[in-house]
């Protein structure tokens, strides 16, 4: 009853803190695609009409309506927007840096047309995030989904490109959001896990297109757009959790102690700091038990994995030492939330880049007592896990193919195996020097792994 308590309660005060300190982005485009009237989310965002809007290249667009809504479905999903043809979206961008873009699927029936039948591919500024996109849209038709991207935007606008692929006749979106992202979401070099356990820097890491594939926050319930200041969802962790023997959830009813230079409530809000999943001692030994979470993930790719960590816990500081282990190797060792952050209640997340490749298909996140770790306190904590997806060498998030094979198939039928040859070899020409650049500064950076300390000022470590 005490743990219900608390949690009701740094629910509505988590609540209220969001609303006092919420992100004004400069770029905050909110579409509601097919629709001629604006509407506005429970979250109080308010999306404007597309028919009233004039981003997008065609002149005769296609608006359908679900005419057969589900019970408490957002308006934003009863209306859509139809692609016969590529169309471009062109946003003016007022602040250079990285954007979140996110678009919305519901795919309804109406009475002219099966959304469910869409194939297609999209482009976000030379990147493909879909391609042949057929992913979710079986699965939208009973629940909407929402994908989202963070995309680097260095110049004055920022297209958007919807393709239908060359077998199907269409494409369509429910909304589409354009947002600026806080400075600080993503920093410019993180840890790099190598295959071979080995870390070294990895640069230039807010330049790469990235797709969020998990948010998840550890112990605690759903957090939903209204409770997060750049309005995310983050899941619970119960899917993910493999090993938790002698683990146990746990709720802080009291103040987040955000600070300058530390990780913001943008980074992750009140809701997911205030709940963990933790190990606790209770005698005069030290459990020899780990918590580990897995995530299947598609090979082929690099992922950024973000661990979120605040010591809502311990009594004092100096007491909490644990171990941190990424697909089996240690990471981060004796770690001491509280002597990074200089203080209890205090957020900051750790950045590794995973090598997902030669990935068997998931990835690993453990936590477990370390040499240093004491018994009769906490032994070990986690609060949140974001797993990210990052571009490949043809600028793309879902294959092996870049935007320039994706519009010229559409328009060219014939001699399909001669022109994807060619698009091919034009898109590692394009990357090539991409990845020299990459590897050149890599090769002065490279060092074998050894023990991280707590003190350390590693870029990716934000207290």
């Amino acid at each position: 009853m005490k743990n219900l308590f608390s949690l009701l309660f740094f629910l509505s005060f988590s609540t209220l803190s969001v609303f006092s300190h919420l992100f004004s982005p400069p770029d905050n485009y909110l579409i509601n695609s097919g629709s001629t009237s604006p509407t506005t989310l429970l979250n109080n965002r308010p999306f404007t009409a597309e028919h009233s809007l004039s981003f997008s290249t065609s002149s005769h667009p296609l608006f359908i309506k679900n005419q057969n809504p589900l019970p408490n479905l957002p308006q934003i999903y009863h209306t859509a927007r139809v692609f016969t043809k590529p169309t471009k979206y062109s946003f003016p961008i007022k602040q250079k840096g990285t954007h979140i873009i996110r678009f919305h699927f519901h795919a309804f029936n109406s009475s002219n047309l099966d959304l469910g039948r869409a194939k297609f591919n999209i482009l976000v500024d030379g990147y493909v995030v879909l391609s042949d996109f057929t992913r979710f849209v079986a699965s939208s038709t009973r629940n909407p989904r929402v994908v989202e991207y963070l995309i680097w935007v260095d110049s004055e606008k920022l297209v958007i490109v919807f393709v239908p692929s060359k077998d199907s006749d269409f494409a369509f979106v429910n909304a589409i959001e354009v947002i600026s992202a806080p400075t600080d979401l993503i920093p410019e070099t993180a840890q790099y896990l190598m295959t071979s356990g080995n870390l070294k820097s990895f640069h230039d890491l807010n330049k790469q297109a990235l797709e969020v594939v998990y948010r998840v926050t550890v112990g605690g319930p759903k957090v939903t757009p209204f409770n997060d200041s750049l309005w995310r969802t983050w899941v619970p962790d119960e899917e993910f959790l493999k090993s938790s023997v002698g683990s146990e959830k746990f709720y802080f009813g009291g103040r987040i102690n955000y600070h300058v230079g530390g990780a913001s409530r943008e980074v992750g809000p009140d809701n997911v700091y205030n709940t963990a999943r933790l190990i606790r001692s209770k005698n005069d030994s030290v459990p020899n038990v780990n918590m580990t979470w897995v995530f299947p993930i598609m090979g082929g790719y690099k992922y950024l994995v973000r661990l979120h960590f605040c010591d809502i816990a311990s009594i004092s500081g100096g007491l909490l030492y644990f171990n941190v282990y990424v697909n089996g190797y240690l990471v981060l060792e004796d770690l001491d939330i509280s002597y990074v952050t200089s203080s209890l209640a205090s957020p900051y997340y750790v950045d590794f880049v995973v090598d997902g490749e030669s990935s068997v298909g998931a990835l690993s996140v453990g936590i477990g007592p370390s040499k240093s770790s004491l018994p009769h306190v906490i032994v070990g904590m986690l609060n949140a896990v974001e797993v990210m997806k990052l571009n490949n060498r043809y600028k793309s998030l879902d294959g092996d193919v870049c935007a320039d094979f994706v519009l010229k198939s559409r328009r060219s039928r014939g001699n399909t195996g001669i022109f994807l040859t060619m698009v091919a070899a034009v898109c590692i020409v394009l990357s090539l020097s991409i990845v020299i650049r990459r590897r050149i500064i890599e090769s002065r950076e490279s060092v074998s792994w050894s023990r991280l300390p707590v003190s350390s000022s590693e870029d990716n470590v934000k207290s």
